[in-house]
C-alpha cells in the first residue's frame, strides 16, 4: 500500500476522500485521516474566517494530516449585462419556485459576497496547513510561491492532458486526474474536455513525471485496483461516501440516492454556473439550456438561498444531489468502515 506519494504525504493507505463541499464535514475529514487516508476538508470559497473555523474544527477531532480544498477561480468582473442578467435570472427562478409550491427571495447582486481565493491562502498559511488542493484552475505564481515558501504541498486537478502538463509546468507537487464520469464539479480549466478517466489516467501518466492521484467512479476494490495499475499512486472517493454516518446530506437526500437510475445522472451547469454532475431533477429540466444560467460563481450565490429553502421542505427536486457515474447502494456506514473495506 505505501508508495512514493502515500510517504510525501504521510499517509498509510493510497486512499483521498475527496473533497465535497456541502456534503463533506470536519467529522468525515477526522474520520478518513484517522484511517491512515488522506482527509480532505473543503472550503471552497468561504470566507476566511469561516475557512478558519473549519480547519480547527477539523483538527480537534484528528492529529492526523489532512488536505484544505479550495476553489482556485477567476471571479468575473459585474457589468451592466451581468447585472440585467443577474435580475432576470433571479426573478425567472423565484416564479419558477412559486410554481412548484416553494416560496423564495433570492439575494441582490450586491448584497452577494465573493471571496477571493488569495484571502483563503492567507488563512491557510496562518493556520499552518500542511497540503493544499485545488480546482478550477491553477494558483496564481505568487500565491504558488507562498505556500511553497511555507513547505506547503500542492495537489492540483485537471481533467486532460494539457491540463496536467500545464500543472506540472508551475511545480505543482501532486496530480489528480479526474474523470468525466466523477460525481460534483469538473476541474477544468482548459476547454471543457470530456474524457473517460481511465482513458485519460494513462495519457497523463505517460505524459507527466508528477504522481498521480484518480478521481471518478471508484466504488470499490477492483475499480481502485484498476486507477492503481493504469498509473495512479493513490485514488480519491467521493460518491462512496455520500451516504455514510459523517455525510452532511439530509436524509431526504439520502433516500434519493436509494432509488437513483443510471439515465438520471448528468453533468449540468443549473446550480452553480459550471458543469457538475447530479441526479436530474425538476430545477435542472428548467434551467439547462436555458438563458438563466449566470456565470460561476453567481449563479451558485443566486441558488444557495433556493437549494436552503428546498432541503427544509425535504424536496428532492431543488437541491444538487451531486453523484458520479457508478451507481451503487450507497453506503450509510461511517466513513472509516466504507475505507477499511477497500483495503481488506
Amino acid at each position: 500500500m505505501m508508495n512514493n506519494l502515500t510517504r510525501l504525504l504521510d499517509i498509510a493507505l493510497p486512499i483521498v476522500q475527496a473533497p465535497m463541499f456541502g456534503v463533506t464535514t470536519p467529522a468525515m475529514v477526522a474520520a478518513a485521516a484517522n484511517t491512515g487516508a488522506l482527509g480532505s476538508l473543503a472550503i471552497a470559497d468561504l470566507s476566511a474566517q469561516k475557512s478558519i473555523e473549519q480547519i480547527r474544527a477539523t483538527r480537534q477531532l484528528t492529529a492526523k494530516p489532512f488536505a484544505v480544498n479550495l476553489f482556485v477561480h477567476t471571479i468575473p468582473p459585474i457589468t451592466a449585462t451581468l447585472r440585467e442578467q443577474y435580475t432576470q435570472t433571479k426573478s425567472h427562478i423565484e416564479h419558477l419556485a412559486a410554481k412548484n409550491g416553494l416560496t423564495v427571495k433570492l439575494p441582490e447582486l450586491d448584497a452577494i459576497q465573493v471571496t477571493p481565493y488569495q484571502d483563503q491562502i492567507d488563512a491557510i498559511i496562518s493556520e499552518q496547513c500542511r497540503i493544499v488542493s485545488f480546482t478550477f484552475g491553477i494558483p496564481d505564481a505568487e500565491s504558488i510561491q507562498q505556500l511553497k515558501a511555507n513547505n506547503t504541498i500542492l495537489i492540483g486537478t485537471c481533467t486532460s492532458v494539457a491540463e496536467a502538463i500545464a500543472l506540472e509546468e508551475q511545480g505543482i507537487d501532486i496530480i489528480c486526474v479526474q474523470g468525466i464520469e466523477a460525481g460534483g464539479h469538473r476541474g477544468s480549466f482548459i476547454g471543457l474536455p470530456q474524457i473517460g478517466g481511465f482513458s485519460l489516467l494513462p495519457q497523463v501518466y505517460d505524459t507527466v513525471k508528477t504522481p498521480l492521484i484518480y478521481a471518478g467512479g471508484i466504488y470499490n476494490k477492483k475499480s481502485m485496483q484498476a486507477a492503481l495499475a493504469l498509473g495512479a499512486q493513490a485514488v480519491s472517493i467521493g460518491s462512496l461516501l455520500i451516504a455514510s454516518k459523517e455525510s452532511a446530506l439530509l436524509p431526504f437526500e439520502k433516500e434519493r440516492l436509494s432509488t437513483v437510475k443510471e439515465e438520471e445522472v448528468v453533468l449540468t451547469r443549473s446550480f452553480s454556473g459550471r458543469f457538475a454532475r447530479g441526479i436530474h431533477n425538476t430545477f435542472i429540466q428548467a434551467l439547462e439550456g436555458s438563458d438563466y444560467i449566470l456565470p460561476y460563481p453567481y449563479q451558485n450565490k443566486l441558488t444557495g438561498e433556493l437549494r436552503r429553502i428546498a432541503r427544509a421542505h425535504q424536496d428532492s427536486e431543488f437541491v444538487n444531489i451531486w453523484l458520479g457515474q457508478s451507481i451503487q447502494s450507497f453506503s450509510s456506514a461511517s466513513t472509516a468502515e466504507i475505507i477499511n473495506q477497500l483495503t481488506k
